[in-house]
């Protein structure tokens, strides 16, 4: 096969129609070989949404470090790390370059299906720059993933990238803002940050949760749908976080991991009185239980 079909292929499977629990779980995890701390990044010319050209070049001719961002409309993810992005552009804009690229859409619905053609990716990726507000570039990736898949093609990872393409830290998810901040600091004080690497999967996927109704809401019918066929648990916290809707979306992850922990203690319990044998069951359990049908 030659190298020309190997692309169209790839790029084929890259534009899902909706996710799957293959591409649910290769999100969760970033394989050894991936891009990180100390590589250097690919060769990049990307357009972006005001008419100008993301390109390896210009990252030297610039001279700023460069904070780079993945991220789509109906990403969770992204929809959550807006705010916080914004904010780190307002104290750190100056000495820091900021870049989010639009790539596939992470969660596809009838009001916005994944794009097929250049046209309609650039299209998503001005809504995304407007949606949010961003006051610095936008890059669209190509139709393929060409440059998103060379660095994992997980939903909204973030990378810090000194002026000579080298990364120097990587963060998994782009919402952990408080680590990607720290790593900042300390290259603009000209030091290496603490930590290459970041994960924490579990505290992204709450603070996710949050703004997912955005997200999917934005994205359409089917989005939320295939959530719950592609990702249950993380369906799941989504729907415990929709009772919170009443607070602010940056106050609800608090609530939503108490609530989700005390709907598992509740179902432990409740599986465990209903597989136990009467006769193993506590004595006291017993007394308890009958006491309260007393008064019902």
């Amino acid at each position: 096969m030659t190298t020309a079909s190997t692309t169209l292929d790839e790029g084929a499977r890259y534009r899902i129609d909706r996710p799957t629990f293959k591409v649910i779980m290769r999100d969760l995890r970033i394989p050894s070989n991936d891009l990180g701390a100390g590589d250097a990044i690919p060769d990049v010319d990307l357009p972006t949404t005001e008419g100008g050209r993301f390109t390896t070049d210009s990252i030297a001719a610039d001279g700023r470090p460069i904070l780079l961002v993945f991220g789509s409309l109906t990403c969770p993810v992204t929809e959550s790390a807006g705010r916080g992005l914004l904010d780190l552009h307002r104290r750190y804009g100056d000495v820091i370059r900021f870049v989010v690229v639009n790539v596939r859409e992470a969660h596809p619905g009838a009001d916005i299906p994944q794009p097929r053609v250049i046209g309609e990716k650039m299209h998503n990726a001005r809504n995304l720059k407007g949606h949010h507000g961003f006051a610095f570039e936008v890059a669209v990736d190509d139709i393929h993933g060409s440059v998103h898949r060379a660095f994992g093609a997980r939903p909204s990872s973030a990378y810090i990238i000194d002026p000579s393409g080298i990364i120097v830290f990587r963060a998994h998810w782009s919402n952990i803002l408080e680590p990607i901040e720290e790593a900042l600091r300390a290259v603009i004080a000209g030091r290496a940050p603490s930590r290459a690497k970041v994960g924490q999967t579990a505290r992204a996927l709450i603070r996710m949760a949050a703004y997912s109704d955005v997200a999917l809401g934005a994205a359409g019918r089917g989005a939320l749908r295939d959530f719950w066929r592609a990702a249950p648990p993380a369906a799941a916290l989504i729907a415990v976080s929709s009772l919170f809707r009443f607070l602010p979306s940056e106050r609800r992850a608090a609530p939503t991991v108490t609530a989700t922990l005390a709907i598992g203690i509740t179902a432990a319990t409740g599986m465990w009185l209903l597989l136990m044998p009467l006769h193993a069951v506590p004595r006291r359990v017993l007394q308890l239980v009958a006491l309260r049908m007393s008064r019902c």
